[in-house]
Parts: C-alpha cells; sequence; structure tokens
C-alpha cells in the first residue's frame, strides 16, 4: 500500500456480509482500508473495494486464535500509517441447544470457539488499536454486537451473551476513552439477510427462516453513527430498535427468554 492523504480504516470479518458492507461504506466515503478474514472471500471483497477507489490490504488471519490477532495487528503496523477507524465486526453464531443429551445439543468446542472470535478477539484488538489511537489523539472504534446482546436468547446462549458482553464492554470503553479523541460505537443489527443463521445451523428456527434486513442498510447505520460519534446504534428496521427499547426493557429476564424461545428453538420456523 502507497502512503496517501486518505484515512485508514481496518475492517473485521470483511470478505462477506455486514463487514463487506461496512468495508464499502469506509470505501465510498474515501478511507483506505485493510481487511481480515479466515481468507475465503478476501479476493473477491478487495476487487470490490478497490473498484470503489481504495487502496486494500488483506490479511487472511484466525481470529478465534491470539496468533491471528496479533498477525493482524502486525500486518497494519507494517502499513505505516496511522488508523483512523476500526470495525470489530468478526463473529460467529452457534444454535442449538445447551442442554447435554438433547437431539440438538451444542459442541462444547464450537461454543468455546466462538467465545474466542466473538468475546477475546474484540477485547484483544480494541486493547492492541486503542493504543495508537489515543497516542495519536483521534480515531473511532466500531463493535459489531446484536439484537440479541439485550435480551437471554435460549438456543443461541452462548451466542446472545457473548453480544451482551460486546455491549457493555463497548459502552464502558467508550465512557473511558472521554476526552482522548477517541470514539466507541456499538452497533446492534437485528436479524439481517447473510449466511450467520444458515451457519449457526438455525435454518429451521423462526428467526433463522424469517424476514431479514439488508445488511447494506445496517452497515451504513452502523458507519453514520460511527462517524457522528454515537455511542449505540441499532442495525436494520424500525422494528429492531422498537424491540430493543420496548420489550426489550420493559420485560424480566425471564418474560424475555420465554418470547425469544420461541423463535429460536430448534423446529420452530
Amino acid at each position: 500500500m502507497t502512503q496517501t492523504n486518505k484515512p485508514l480504516a481496518v475492517v473485521t470479518g470483511a470478505s462477506n456480509g455486514i463487514g463487506l458492507e461496512l468495508a464499502r461504506q469506509f470505501a465510498q466515503n474515501g478511507f483506505d482500508l485493510l481487511i481480515a478474514s479466515r481468507g475465503k472471500g478476501l479476493d473477491e471483497a478487495r476487487q470490490t473495494l478497490q473498484a470503489l477507489g481504495a487502496q486494500v490490504e488483506c490479511a487472511a488471519v484466525d481470529l478465534a486464535t491470539y496468533e491471528g490477532v496479533e498477525q493482524l495487528y502486525s500486518a497494519f503496523r507494517a502499513l505505516n500509517r496511522p488508523v483512523d477507524a476500526i470495525a470489530i465486526n468478526a463473529g460467529v453464531g452457534v444454535g442449538g441447544s445447551f442442554v447435554p443429551d438433547t437431539e440438538a445439543e451444542t459442541t462444547l468446542e464450537s461454543e468455546l470457539n466462538l467465545i474466542q472470535i466473538n468475546v477475546v478477539s474484540v477485547v484483544h484488538l480494541a486493547k492492541l488499536f486503542s493504543r495508537d489511537m489515543v497516542a495519536q489523539g483521534r480515531g473511532r472504534m466500531l463493535l459489531t454486537s446484536s439484537i440479541s446482546g439485550t435480551s437471554p436468547v435460549p438456543f443461541e446462549a452462548v451466542y446472545g451473551a457473548s453480544k451482551a458482553f460486546v455491549r457493555s464492554f463497548g459502552n464502558a470503553i467508550g465512557n473511558e476513552m472521554k476526552g482522548t479523541g477517541v470514539s466507541v460505537t456499538v452497533l446492534m443489527p437485528g436479524p439481517t439477510e447473510t449466511n450467520f443463521f444458515h451457519r449457526a445451523g438455525e435454518d429451521d428456527t423462526q428467526v433463522g427462516s424469517g424476514k431479514k434486513n439488508d445488511p447494506a442498510l445496517v452497515a451504513q447505520q452502523g458507519f453514520n453513527a460511527l462517524m457522528a460519534g454515537q455511542a449505540e446504534v441499532y442495525g436494520g428496521g424500525p422494528e429492531v430498535e422498537q424491540e430493543g427499547e420496548g420489550p426489550n426493557r420493559t420485560e424480566s429476564e425471564q418474560e424475555k427468554a420465554e418470547r425469544h424461545r420461541q423463535m429460536s428453538e430448534p423446529g420452530s420456523a
């Protein structure tokens, strides 16, 4: 990547879905990019983003590992450019029953892998890149949580908890960053038209088979909130915010859990 006067954004999970659309938003708004994913689809994403006028570097890394996070940070440092924004977006889902010896039982391996990507890598990346941002006195950080982070989610128990962590973590460090020139924004999408539910094994659930939001819309909402320095933003149609600010605030945790069970239980489609 040659030196330019353009700002630089780092986007994880950028080969498809919300991550690719976030990268597209950055490219369309004059940013160069360092994009990361496990590798599949990265070259296609690079070509798409370069066609929008951005210089694009790729990092094929596994963010489920400590080494993968460090490799991404090393790829950034090798550019010898300041970081203006980072979208810590990579995440996975696991659907099924946490209860042992049930037909739809999840595996411990898949759930621990989820925690590594959705929680551990988020903290790791935020710690590394916040050092650069605070040192230079500016920067914007976007963390992708979920509407699932506002409620217990039976049959997505570990996923929902991971996204609740991201929401709490993002708001906490955003508060700590006051006065540093660094802002933190938490994006909370509703169900979105990506491969997420299929990869999570939720094709036979009501939420997996139901109507979903356009990832381009979700990304635009997240990008606009990031640039405005907002602490939080819901992603998707008005029903997402209505759920987050309505029943997910007023109902008890058990009431919310029971309502979400009807949407996420295997066979509920």
